[in-house]
C-alpha cells in the first residue's frame, strides 16, 4: 500500500476519532428524517461516518442573518450522504462552501436574446449550485425535506453537484463502469419527453412539473422522487428508476418496510 493511500486513511481515522456526530444526535436526526428510517444498522454506520467527515470538510456559511447551527448541519449533511452512501467519499469534491439563507433568497439573471438584447430578471429560489463553487440552500427549504412527499431541496441540490462532476448540469453525470450511456439517454429522454407531453397537456401529474424545465432538473427532481417515493417513480418511469437504482448503488423500493 503507497505512503499516500496510508496517510489518507490514518487522516480518516483521526476525522472520526475527534469529529464523529454524536451518536444520540445522529439517532435523533435519523429519527427526524423518514427517509432514513429504511436505512439498516450497517448503512447507519457507513452513513454516520461519511456525514461526520462531510461536515468536518465543507464550510457552512450564514447569509441574510441565517442562524446556521450544528443541527441543521447534520440534516444536510445526512441526507447529502445518502445520495452517496455507496458511491466514493470523494464525489463531493472540487468545492467547499455552502451558504445557507433563513428563507427564500433572490438571484439576478442576465440573458441575451438572438437578437442581441440583454433581459434582466430575478428569479426567488430555495435551493442553488454552482459549477465549480458553492451550493447554496434555504433553511426553510431544508426543515421541510426529509418527508417521504418527493420534494427535498436537499437532495436536489446535491444531485446537481453530482451531475457536475463531468462538466455542467446536464442530466448525464458520469456513470460507473459497466453502465450503458446509450441506454441512460434512451431511458431518461423518453421518460423527459413523456413529463412534459403531459405537462404541457396540462395533465395533473405526480411528479413535480419543475422536472420539465431542462434535462438538469428532470434529473434532480427524479432523484428527490427516487429516494423518497419510489413506489411513484418504479410506477411511471420503471426504467429510469433501474437507472437511478444502478447509478446511486441503492434500492429504495427495499427500504420502504424499515429496516431488516
Amino acid at each position: 500500500m503507497s505512503v499516500y493511500r496510508l496517510f489518507g486513511r490514518w487522516r480518516r481515522a483521526r476525522i472520526l476519532e475527534r469529529h464523529a456526530i454524536p451518536p444520540a444526535a445522529f439517532d435523533a436526526t435519523v429519527a427526524a428524517l423518514p427517509i432514513l428510517h429504511g436505512l439498516d444498522a450497517a448503512e447507519r454506520t457507513r452513513l454516520r461516518e461519511a456525514a461526520s467527515l462531510f461536515i468536518h470538510g465543507k464550510a457552512f456559511s450564514a447569509a441574510g442573518g441565517a442562524d446556521v447551527d450544528a443541527a441543521a448541519q447534520r440534516v444536510i449533511a445526512l441526507q447529502a450522504c445518502l445520495l452517496t452512501l455507496n458511491l466514493g467519499e470523494d464525489s463531493y469534491r472540487g468545492w467547499r462552501e455552502i451558504i445557507l439563507y433563513p428563507d427564500e433568497f433572490l438571484r439576478d439573471l442576465e440573458e441575451i436574446d438572438e437578437a442581441g438584447v440583454v433581459h434582466r430578471s430575478r428569479d426567488i429560489l430555495a435551493g442553488e449550485s454552482w459549477h465549480g463553487g458553492p451550493l447554496v440552500l434555504s433553511l426553510a427549504a431544508v426543515a421541510s425535506s426529509g418527508l417521504p412527499d418527493g420534494v427535498n431541496v436537499v437532495l436536489h441540490e446535491f444531485a446537481h453537484k453530482l451531475d457536475m462532476l463531468n462538466g455542467d448540469a446536464n442530466g448525464f453525470p458520469p456513470l460507473h463502469r459497466g453502465m450503458d450511456a446509450a441506454s441512460w439517454a434512451r431511458d431518461f429522454s423518453a421518460a423527459y419527453e413523456d413529463l412534459c407531453a403531459r405537462v404541457e397537456a396540462g395533465e395533473d401529474a405526480a411528479i413535480d412539473p419543475y422536472a420539465t424545465t431542462n434535462p438538469a432538473e428532470f434529473f434532480a427532481v427524479l432523484t428527490e422522487v427516487f429516494f423518497e417515493m419510489p413506489r411513484l417513480l418504479d410506477a411511471e418511469y420503471p426504467a429510469v428508476y433501474r437507472q437511478l437504482q444502478q447509478f446511486y448503488r441503492q434500492h429504495p423500493l427495499q427500504r420502504l418496510d424499515g429496516p431488516a
